[in-house]
Protein backbone atom coordinates (compact mmCIF):
# COMPACT_ATOMS: atom_id res chain seq x y z
CA UNK A 1 0.00 0.00 0.00
CA UNK A 2 1.29 3.38 -1.13
CA UNK A 3 1.99 5.61 2.04
CA UNK A 4 -0.07 8.28 2.28
CA UNK A 5 1.34 11.69 2.36
CA UNK A 6 0.26 14.19 5.72
CA UNK A 7 -1.15 17.18 4.12
CA UNK A 8 -0.15 20.38 4.76
CA UNK A 9 -2.43 21.31 7.36
CA UNK A 10 -1.43 18.45 9.64
CA UNK A 11 2.66 19.51 8.98
CA UNK A 12 1.26 23.49 9.84
CA UNK A 13 -0.06 22.73 12.99
CA UNK A 14 2.83 20.61 14.24
CA UNK A 15 5.02 23.15 12.81
CA UNK A 16 3.24 26.15 14.33
CA UNK A 17 3.70 24.83 17.64
CA UNK A 18 7.67 24.28 17.40
CA UNK A 19 8.23 27.65 15.77
CA UNK A 20 5.63 29.88 17.83
CA UNK A 21 7.24 28.99 21.21
CA UNK A 22 10.17 29.08 20.16
CA UNK A 23 10.25 32.51 18.45
CA UNK A 24 8.01 33.85 21.47
CA UNK A 25 11.12 33.84 24.15
CA UNK A 26 13.01 35.85 21.44
CA UNK A 27 10.42 38.57 21.01
CA UNK A 28 8.25 41.06 22.79
CA UNK A 29 4.87 39.94 22.48
CA UNK A 30 1.53 41.33 23.07
CA UNK A 31 -0.73 38.33 23.48
CA UNK A 32 -4.24 37.94 24.34
CA UNK A 33 -4.01 35.16 27.41
CA UNK A 34 -6.13 31.96 27.34
CA UNK A 35 -8.59 33.81 29.80
CA UNK A 36 -9.87 36.61 27.93
CA UNK A 37 -9.33 34.92 24.15
CA UNK A 38 -13.00 35.35 24.01
CA UNK A 39 -15.28 37.22 21.11
CA UNK A 40 -13.75 40.49 20.20
CA UNK A 41 -10.36 39.98 19.79
CA UNK A 42 -9.01 39.39 16.30
CA UNK A 43 -6.04 37.82 17.15
CA UNK A 44 -2.39 38.58 18.78
CA UNK A 45 0.35 40.06 16.96
CA UNK A 46 3.61 40.90 17.71
CA UNK A 47 4.41 44.58 19.28
CA UNK A 48 7.04 46.56 19.25
CA UNK A 49 9.16 46.75 22.36
CA UNK A 50 8.36 50.57 23.50
CA UNK A 51 4.66 48.73 23.78
CA UNK A 52 3.81 47.43 27.49
CA UNK A 53 3.64 43.34 26.96
CA UNK A 54 3.08 40.24 28.39
CA UNK A 55 5.51 37.17 28.47
CA UNK A 56 4.15 33.85 27.03
CA UNK A 57 5.02 32.31 30.16
CA UNK A 58 2.54 34.83 32.60
CA UNK A 59 0.20 32.86 34.10
CA UNK A 60 -3.81 33.82 33.51
CA UNK A 61 -3.93 35.33 36.74
CA UNK A 62 -1.56 38.20 35.55
CA UNK A 63 -4.04 39.82 32.76
CA UNK A 64 -5.25 42.06 34.44
CA UNK A 65 -1.81 43.41 37.12
CA UNK A 66 -2.64 46.67 37.05
CA UNK A 67 -5.91 46.25 38.03
CA UNK A 68 -6.98 48.58 35.26
CA UNK A 69 -9.43 47.13 32.76
CA UNK A 70 -9.70 50.26 31.01
CA UNK A 71 -5.59 50.96 30.76
CA UNK A 72 -5.57 47.36 29.92
CA UNK A 73 -7.99 47.34 27.04
CA UNK A 74 -6.12 50.41 25.84
CA UNK A 75 -3.20 48.70 25.96
CA UNK A 76 -4.36 45.83 23.78
CA UNK A 77 -6.28 48.37 21.21
CA UNK A 78 -2.57 50.41 21.26
CA UNK A 79 -0.65 46.51 20.02
CA UNK A 80 -2.86 45.84 17.39
CA UNK A 81 -4.85 42.67 19.15
CA UNK A 82 -8.30 44.80 19.34
CA UNK A 83 -9.72 46.93 17.07
CA UNK A 84 -11.07 49.86 18.69
CA UNK A 85 -14.37 50.05 19.47
CA UNK A 86 -16.24 52.94 20.86
CA UNK A 87 -19.04 51.01 22.33
CA UNK A 88 -16.39 48.40 23.94
CA UNK A 89 -14.75 50.99 25.57
CA UNK A 90 -17.70 52.81 26.99
CA UNK A 91 -18.65 49.35 28.22
CA UNK A 92 -15.54 49.03 30.18
CA UNK A 93 -15.68 52.61 31.51
CA UNK A 94 -19.09 51.70 33.28
CA UNK A 95 -17.29 48.14 34.51
CA UNK A 96 -14.15 50.02 35.89
CA UNK A 97 -16.42 51.59 38.39
CA UNK A 98 -17.92 48.48 39.27
CA UNK A 99 -14.71 46.75 39.22
CA UNK A 100 -13.10 49.65 41.68
CA UNK A 101 -16.26 49.06 44.40
CA UNK A 102 -16.45 45.28 44.53
CA UNK A 103 -12.06 46.24 45.88
CA UNK A 104 -12.42 43.58 49.22
CA UNK A 105 -16.62 43.89 49.03
CA UNK A 106 -18.80 41.44 50.98
CA UNK A 107 -21.91 40.17 50.97
CA UNK A 108 -22.03 39.55 55.09
CA UNK A 109 -23.69 42.82 55.80
CA UNK A 110 -26.26 41.65 54.12
CA UNK A 111 -26.11 38.19 55.21
CA UNK A 112 -26.09 38.78 58.73
CA UNK A 113 -27.32 42.83 59.68
CA UNK A 114 -26.58 44.75 62.57
CA UNK A 115 -29.37 43.92 65.34
CA UNK A 116 -31.62 46.73 66.60
CA UNK A 117 -29.70 49.39 68.70
CA UNK A 118 -31.09 51.74 71.80
CA UNK A 119 -30.16 55.18 70.71
CA UNK A 120 -29.66 57.26 74.44
CA UNK A 121 -31.09 60.68 73.52
CA UNK A 122 -29.32 62.26 77.09
CA UNK A 123 -26.58 60.37 78.30
CA UNK A 124 -26.53 62.64 81.50
CA UNK A 125 -30.20 61.72 82.72
CA UNK A 126 -29.39 58.04 82.00
CA UNK A 127 -26.12 58.61 83.81
CA UNK A 128 -28.02 60.01 87.02
CA UNK A 129 -31.24 57.31 86.96
CA UNK A 130 -28.41 54.70 86.86
CA UNK A 131 -26.21 56.37 90.05
CA UNK A 132 -29.46 57.60 92.01
CA UNK A 133 -32.66 55.32 91.50
CA UNK A 134 -34.62 57.81 93.89
CA UNK A 135 -34.23 60.22 90.85
CA UNK A 136 -37.58 59.87 88.88
CA UNK A 137 -37.12 61.39 84.81
CA UNK A 138 -38.62 60.21 81.85
CA UNK A 139 -36.97 57.48 80.05
CA UNK A 140 -35.74 58.67 76.92
CA UNK A 141 -34.16 55.60 75.64
CA UNK A 142 -36.30 53.87 73.02
CA UNK A 143 -35.06 50.80 70.39
CA UNK A 144 -34.72 52.09 66.76
CA UNK A 145 -34.89 50.30 63.96
CA UNK A 146 -32.41 48.57 62.40
CA UNK A 147 -30.22 51.68 60.37
CA UNK A 148 -30.65 51.07 56.57
CA UNK A 149 -27.92 49.49 54.70
CA UNK A 150 -26.61 50.96 51.52
CA UNK A 151 -27.68 48.75 48.63
CA UNK A 152 -24.99 46.74 47.29
CA UNK A 153 -23.19 47.85 43.58
CA UNK A 154 -25.44 47.35 40.61
CA UNK A 155 -24.66 44.89 38.17
CA UNK A 156 -24.71 44.62 34.27
CA UNK A 157 -26.97 43.04 31.76
CA UNK A 158 -24.81 42.49 28.56
CA UNK A 159 -26.58 42.05 25.20
CA UNK A 160 -26.07 42.31 21.97
CA UNK A 161 -25.59 39.80 18.52
CA UNK A 162 -22.97 37.69 18.69
CA UNK A 163 -19.31 37.84 18.23
CA UNK A 164 -19.96 41.90 19.57
CA UNK A 165 -17.39 41.36 22.57
CA UNK A 166 -19.38 40.68 25.48
CA UNK A 167 -17.82 37.49 26.61
CA UNK A 168 -14.18 39.34 26.03
CA UNK A 169 -14.99 42.42 27.93
CA UNK A 170 -16.59 40.24 31.40
CA UNK A 171 -13.61 38.25 31.04
CA UNK A 172 -11.10 41.32 30.92
CA UNK A 173 -13.33 42.84 33.74
CA UNK A 174 -13.34 39.44 36.05
CA UNK A 175 -9.80 39.28 35.85
CA UNK A 176 -9.22 42.71 36.79
CA UNK A 177 -11.02 42.62 40.25
CA UNK A 178 -9.83 42.16 43.27
CA UNK A 179 -11.77 39.76 45.14
CA UNK A 180 -10.82 35.98 46.05
CA UNK A 181 -15.02 35.84 46.09
CA UNK A 182 -15.63 35.97 42.49
CA UNK A 183 -16.97 33.11 40.18
CA UNK A 184 -17.36 32.82 36.55
CA UNK A 185 -19.38 30.15 34.85
CA UNK A 186 -21.75 29.28 31.84
CA UNK A 187 -25.03 30.17 32.71
CA UNK A 188 -26.38 26.63 31.87
CA UNK A 189 -23.69 24.90 34.37
CA UNK A 190 -24.51 27.34 36.86
CA UNK A 191 -27.77 26.03 36.84
CA UNK A 192 -27.56 22.91 36.49
CA UNK A 193 -25.30 22.85 39.66
CA UNK A 194 -28.52 25.32 41.39
CA UNK A 195 -31.18 21.96 40.59
CA UNK A 196 -28.46 19.97 41.91
CA UNK A 197 -28.56 21.77 45.19
CA UNK A 198 -32.59 21.38 45.30
CA UNK A 199 -32.06 18.37 45.14
CA UNK A 200 -29.44 17.47 47.72
CA UNK A 201 -31.29 19.04 49.92
CA UNK A 202 -34.91 17.33 49.39
CA UNK A 203 -33.20 14.46 49.93
CA UNK A 204 -31.54 15.30 53.14
CA UNK A 205 -35.16 16.22 54.83
CA UNK A 206 -36.92 13.09 57.19
CA UNK A 207 -39.53 11.13 55.64
CA UNK A 208 -43.18 12.24 55.57
CA UNK A 209 -44.86 10.94 57.96
CA UNK A 210 -48.87 9.91 57.02
CA UNK A 211 -50.88 13.16 57.65
CA UNK A 212 -48.34 15.46 58.13
CA UNK A 213 -48.07 18.37 56.08
CA UNK A 214 -44.18 19.73 55.78
CA UNK A 215 -43.65 23.10 53.76
CA UNK A 216 -40.21 23.64 52.96
CA UNK A 217 -37.93 26.26 50.57
CA UNK A 218 -34.83 24.78 49.39
CA UNK A 219 -34.76 27.52 46.89
CA UNK A 220 -34.15 30.43 49.12
CA UNK A 221 -31.83 28.22 51.21
CA UNK A 222 -30.13 27.29 48.36
CA UNK A 223 -29.69 31.27 46.91
CA UNK A 224 -28.46 32.46 50.82
CA UNK A 225 -25.96 29.36 50.48
CA UNK A 226 -24.50 30.62 47.14
CA UNK A 227 -24.37 34.39 48.78
CA UNK A 228 -21.88 32.65 51.99
CA UNK A 229 -19.85 31.45 48.86
CA UNK A 230 -19.27 34.23 46.36
CA UNK A 231 -19.98 37.94 46.15
CA UNK A 232 -19.50 38.50 42.51
CA UNK A 233 -21.29 36.09 39.15
CA UNK A 234 -20.48 36.61 36.18
CA UNK A 235 -22.35 34.52 33.60
CA UNK A 236 -22.27 33.58 30.04
CA UNK A 237 -24.58 32.89 27.44
CA UNK A 238 -27.59 34.06 29.99
CA UNK A 239 -30.51 32.82 28.61
CA UNK A 240 -33.95 30.61 29.33
CA UNK A 241 -35.27 27.68 27.53
CA UNK A 242 -36.12 25.50 30.40
CA UNK A 243 -39.71 26.14 31.64
CA UNK A 244 -37.92 24.66 35.01
CA UNK A 245 -35.45 27.30 35.54
CA UNK A 246 -38.27 30.30 34.38
CA UNK A 247 -40.33 28.93 37.33
CA UNK A 248 -37.40 29.39 39.92
CA UNK A 249 -35.42 32.27 38.67
CA UNK A 250 -36.94 35.10 40.16
CA UNK A 251 -37.13 33.68 44.13
CA UNK A 252 -33.44 32.43 43.18
CA UNK A 253 -32.19 35.56 42.26
CA UNK A 254 -34.21 37.75 44.60
CA UNK A 255 -32.56 35.97 47.40
CA UNK A 256 -29.54 36.24 45.96
CA UNK A 257 -29.58 40.35 44.98
CA UNK A 258 -31.13 40.97 48.54
CA UNK A 259 -28.20 39.16 50.19
CA UNK A 260 -25.40 41.19 48.15
CA UNK A 261 -24.56 39.01 45.45
CA UNK A 262 -23.76 41.31 42.21
CA UNK A 263 -24.23 39.52 39.23
CA UNK A 264 -22.27 40.45 35.35
CA UNK A 265 -24.31 38.46 32.60
CA UNK A 266 -23.70 38.36 29.05
CA UNK A 267 -26.45 37.16 26.25
CA UNK A 268 -27.63 37.46 23.07
CA UNK A 269 -31.16 38.33 23.96
CA UNK A 270 -32.47 41.90 25.38
CA UNK A 271 -34.03 41.52 29.12
CA UNK A 272 -37.69 41.89 27.50
CA UNK A 273 -36.90 39.05 24.94
CA UNK A 274 -35.76 36.25 27.71
CA UNK A 275 -38.00 33.50 27.46
CA UNK A 276 -40.19 34.90 24.59
CA UNK A 277 -42.89 32.66 23.89
CA UNK A 278 -42.49 30.30 26.31
CA UNK A 279 -44.46 27.71 28.63
CA UNK A 280 -46.50 29.76 30.81
CA UNK A 281 -44.16 33.09 30.12
CA UNK A 282 -46.43 35.17 32.76
CA UNK A 283 -45.15 33.83 36.25
CA UNK A 284 -41.60 34.27 34.35
CA UNK A 285 -42.04 37.99 33.73
CA UNK A 286 -41.68 39.33 37.38
CA UNK A 287 -38.45 37.90 37.25
CA UNK A 288 -37.42 40.41 34.17
CA UNK A 289 -38.45 43.69 36.68
CA UNK A 290 -35.82 41.99 39.07
CA UNK A 291 -33.01 41.94 36.91
CA UNK A 292 -33.65 45.44 35.81
CA UNK A 293 -34.09 46.22 39.12
CA UNK A 294 -30.19 45.21 40.31
CA UNK A 295 -29.06 45.12 37.10
CA UNK A 296 -27.83 48.08 34.29
CA UNK A 297 -28.78 47.38 31.17
CA UNK A 298 -25.97 47.79 28.33
CA UNK A 299 -26.71 47.11 24.51
CA UNK A 300 -23.55 46.17 23.04
CA UNK A 301 -23.96 46.06 18.73
CA UNK A 302 -21.58 47.74 16.54
CA UNK A 303 -23.02 45.44 13.48
CA UNK A 304 -19.53 44.05 13.75
CA UNK A 305 -19.13 39.96 14.13
CA UNK A 306 -15.55 40.00 15.05
CA UNK A 307 -15.56 36.41 14.66
CA UNK A 308 -15.90 36.88 11.09
CA UNK A 309 -12.84 39.21 10.21
CA UNK A 310 -9.99 37.91 8.53
CA UNK A 311 -7.68 36.14 10.84
CA UNK A 312 -4.86 34.04 10.12
CA UNK A 313 -6.20 30.41 10.26
CA UNK A 314 -5.04 27.26 11.72
CA UNK A 315 -4.41 25.35 8.50
CA UNK A 316 -7.39 23.31 6.92
CA UNK A 317 -10.10 21.96 9.80
CA UNK A 318 -13.52 21.92 8.50
CA UNK A 319 -13.96 19.45 5.48
CA UNK A 320 -16.95 18.64 3.55
CA UNK A 321 -18.20 14.93 3.25
CA UNK A 322 -18.27 15.09 -0.42
CA UNK A 323 -14.75 16.54 -0.93
CA UNK A 324 -12.62 13.85 -2.43
CA UNK A 325 -9.69 12.06 0.10
CA UNK A 326 -11.80 14.13 2.88
CA UNK A 327 -12.23 11.43 5.44
CA UNK A 328 -8.05 10.75 4.73
CA UNK A 329 -7.38 13.88 5.50
CA UNK A 330 -8.71 13.87 8.54
CA UNK A 331 -7.02 10.53 9.15
CA UNK A 332 -3.84 11.72 8.39
CA UNK A 333 -4.06 14.85 10.36
CA UNK A 334 -4.99 12.62 13.42
CA UNK A 335 -1.97 10.33 13.04
CA UNK A 336 -0.17 13.22 12.96
CA UNK A 337 -1.56 15.19 15.97
CA UNK A 338 -1.54 11.54 17.81
CA UNK A 339 2.16 10.94 17.75
CA UNK A 340 3.27 9.26 20.57
CA UNK A 341 0.17 9.28 22.44
CA UNK A 342 -1.50 5.65 23.95
CA UNK A 343 -4.88 4.89 21.81
CA UNK A 344 -7.85 2.82 21.96
CA UNK A 345 -11.29 3.50 23.56
CA UNK A 346 -11.85 5.92 26.66
CA UNK A 347 -14.55 4.99 29.37
CA UNK A 348 -15.88 8.28 31.39
CA UNK A 349 -17.81 8.45 34.17
CA UNK A 350 -19.82 10.93 34.52
CA UNK A 351 -22.58 11.18 37.57
CA UNK A 352 -22.28 7.40 38.51
CA UNK A 353 -22.96 7.02 34.06
CA UNK A 354 -20.41 5.59 32.17
CA UNK A 355 -19.53 7.44 28.64
CA UNK A 356 -17.30 5.75 26.42
CA UNK A 357 -15.71 6.94 23.13
CA UNK A 358 -14.90 4.13 20.47
CA UNK A 359 -11.77 6.24 19.47
CA UNK A 360 -8.75 8.18 21.77
CA UNK A 361 -5.37 8.69 21.47
CA UNK A 362 -3.87 10.48 24.42
CA UNK A 363 -5.26 13.84 24.14
CA UNK A 364 -6.96 13.87 21.10
CA UNK A 365 -10.80 11.86 20.41
CA UNK A 366 -11.88 10.88 17.47
CA UNK A 367 -15.54 10.88 17.63
CA UNK A 368 -18.71 10.75 14.96
CA UNK A 369 -21.82 13.15 15.40
CA UNK A 370 -23.65 10.68 16.83
CA UNK A 371 -21.46 9.58 19.50
CA UNK A 372 -21.65 12.60 20.77
CA UNK A 373 -25.09 14.07 20.30
CA UNK A 374 -27.14 11.35 18.87
CA UNK A 375 -27.23 9.83 22.54
CA UNK A 376 -29.14 11.43 25.52
CA UNK A 377 -25.40 13.39 26.82
CA UNK A 378 -25.73 16.65 28.62
CA UNK A 379 -23.40 19.47 29.34
CA UNK A 380 -21.92 17.53 32.24
CA UNK A 381 -20.76 14.71 29.97
CA UNK A 382 -18.73 17.61 27.67
CA UNK A 383 -17.56 19.20 30.68
CA UNK A 384 -15.74 15.69 31.68
CA UNK A 385 -14.22 15.60 27.52
CA UNK A 386 -12.97 19.32 27.88
CA UNK A 387 -11.15 17.79 31.18
CA UNK A 388 -9.82 14.84 29.45
CA UNK A 389 -9.38 16.10 25.85
CA UNK A 390 -7.75 19.65 24.33
CA UNK A 391 -8.38 18.24 20.67
CA UNK A 392 -11.51 16.31 19.52
CA UNK A 393 -12.53 15.28 15.72
CA UNK A 394 -16.15 15.17 14.95
CA UNK A 395 -17.10 13.67 11.92
CA UNK A 396 -20.09 13.07 9.83
CA UNK A 397 -22.30 16.22 10.85
CA UNK A 398 -25.66 16.02 9.06
CA UNK A 399 -27.38 19.28 8.30
CA UNK A 400 -29.43 20.52 11.26
CA UNK A 401 -33.03 20.62 10.69
CA UNK A 402 -35.38 21.43 13.42
CA UNK A 403 -36.92 18.04 12.91
CA UNK A 404 -33.20 17.42 14.29
CA UNK A 405 -33.72 19.66 17.48
CA UNK A 406 -32.48 16.90 20.29
CA UNK A 407 -28.68 16.75 18.11
CA UNK A 408 -28.81 20.58 17.31
CA UNK A 409 -29.77 21.31 21.05
CA UNK A 410 -26.60 18.89 22.07
CA UNK A 411 -23.97 20.08 19.45
CA UNK A 412 -24.70 23.58 20.58
CA UNK A 413 -24.26 22.66 24.12
CA UNK A 414 -20.88 20.55 22.63
CA UNK A 415 -19.37 23.36 21.15
CA UNK A 416 -20.17 25.88 23.92
CA UNK A 417 -18.67 24.11 26.09
CA UNK A 418 -15.40 23.19 23.40
CA UNK A 419 -15.50 26.88 22.93
CA UNK A 420 -15.12 28.13 26.98
CA UNK A 421 -12.63 25.57 27.96
CA UNK A 422 -10.33 26.08 24.73
CA UNK A 423 -11.07 22.61 23.21
CA UNK A 424 -9.67 22.15 19.26
CA UNK A 425 -12.38 20.86 17.09
CA UNK A 426 -11.46 19.30 13.70
CA UNK A 427 -15.01 19.23 11.58
CA UNK A 428 -15.98 16.67 8.90
CA UNK A 429 -20.18 18.15 7.56
CA UNK A 430 -22.73 17.33 5.41
CA UNK A 431 -22.39 20.93 4.53
CA UNK A 432 -20.42 24.38 4.71
CA UNK A 433 -20.36 25.79 8.19
CA UNK A 434 -22.86 28.67 7.04
CA UNK A 435 -25.71 26.43 5.41
CA UNK A 436 -25.28 23.52 8.09
CA UNK A 437 -28.41 25.03 10.43
CA UNK A 438 -31.48 24.82 8.30
CA UNK A 439 -34.89 26.98 9.35
CA UNK A 440 -36.80 23.96 8.14
CA UNK A 441 -39.27 21.07 9.34
CA UNK A 442 -40.30 22.50 12.64
CA UNK A 443 -43.09 20.06 14.00
CA UNK A 444 -42.35 16.02 14.12
CA UNK A 445 -44.53 13.69 16.02
CA UNK A 446 -43.10 14.32 18.87
CA UNK A 447 -44.07 17.83 18.98
CA UNK A 448 -47.39 17.39 18.39
CA UNK A 449 -47.58 14.79 20.84
CA UNK A 450 -46.44 16.85 23.31
CA UNK A 451 -48.56 19.40 22.45
CA UNK A 452 -51.53 17.04 23.05
CA UNK A 453 -49.95 16.34 26.47
CA UNK A 454 -50.06 19.25 27.71
CA UNK A 455 -53.32 20.78 26.12
CA UNK A 456 -52.13 23.03 24.17
CA UNK A 457 -54.00 24.17 20.79
CA UNK A 458 -54.43 27.44 18.75
CA UNK A 459 -52.24 30.35 19.78
CA UNK A 460 -50.65 28.90 22.59
CA UNK A 461 -49.09 25.61 20.87
CA UNK A 462 -48.49 28.55 18.11
CA UNK A 463 -46.32 30.23 20.59
CA UNK A 464 -44.61 27.39 22.08
CA UNK A 465 -43.79 25.82 18.79
CA UNK A 466 -42.37 29.42 17.75
CA UNK A 467 -40.20 29.27 20.95
CA UNK A 468 -38.44 26.40 20.12
CA UNK A 469 -37.91 27.22 16.94
CA UNK A 470 -36.58 30.95 17.47
CA UNK A 471 -34.41 29.17 20.55
CA UNK A 472 -32.51 26.63 18.14
CA UNK A 473 -32.06 29.08 15.14
CA UNK A 474 -30.68 31.81 18.05
CA UNK A 475 -28.15 29.30 19.88
CA UNK A 476 -27.05 28.20 16.47
CA UNK A 477 -25.98 31.57 15.18
CA UNK A 478 -24.24 31.95 18.31
CA UNK A 479 -22.68 28.40 17.53
CA UNK A 480 -21.48 29.03 13.66
CA UNK A 481 -19.80 32.27 14.85
CA UNK A 482 -17.66 30.15 17.41
CA UNK A 483 -16.97 28.01 15.16
CA UNK A 484 -15.32 30.66 12.80
CA UNK A 485 -13.23 31.63 15.80
CA UNK A 486 -12.34 28.13 16.67
CA UNK A 487 -10.78 27.62 13.15
CA UNK A 488 -8.37 30.23 13.65
CA UNK A 489 -4.40 30.34 14.87
CA UNK A 490 -4.71 32.32 17.90
CA UNK A 491 -7.43 29.79 19.01
CA UNK A 492 -5.32 26.60 18.37
CA UNK A 493 -2.08 28.14 19.98
CA UNK A 494 -4.14 29.16 23.13
CA UNK A 495 -5.47 25.56 23.40
CA UNK A 496 -1.96 24.24 22.99
CA UNK A 497 -2.23 22.32 26.53
CA UNK A 498 1.00 20.32 26.04
CA UNK A 499 2.55 23.09 26.06
CA UNK A 500 1.51 24.77 29.13
CA UNK A 501 2.25 21.18 30.86
CA UNK A 502 5.48 21.01 29.85
CA UNK A 503 6.29 24.76 31.19
CA UNK A 504 4.73 23.73 34.27
CA UNK A 505 6.56 20.73 34.80
CA UNK A 506 9.99 22.94 34.51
Amino acid sequence: MAAYTVPAAGRYLVQTFLIKHTVHARRSVCRVPASCAGEGYTSWRTCRSSASSWSPESPATDVCASADPLAHYDRLVQCGSLRKDAQQRHLLQELAQLQLALKNYSTSIYLNPPPARLDVKDNNSQLQKHQDPCITTVDETKEEPTPLLKPPPKGFYIYGNVGTGKTMLMDLFYSCVENTRKKRVHFNAFMLDIHKRIHRRKQSLPKRRLGKMLTYDPISLVAMEISNETCLLCFDEFQTTDIADAMILKQLFEVLFKTGVVVVATSNRAPDDLYKNGLQRDTFLPFIDVLKEYCHTFCLDAGIDYRRLEMAAAGKLYYLSGQPGAEAFMDALFEELAVRQKSGPRLLTVMGRDVILKKTCGSIADCTFDELCGRPLGASDYLEMTRLFDTVFIRHVPMLTLTLKDQARRFTTLIDNFYDNKVRVVLLAAAPLDSLFVHSGGEDERDRQLLDDLGLSGEAAERLTLFTAEEEIFAFQRTVSRLMEMQTESYWIAGDRSHSKKHMNT
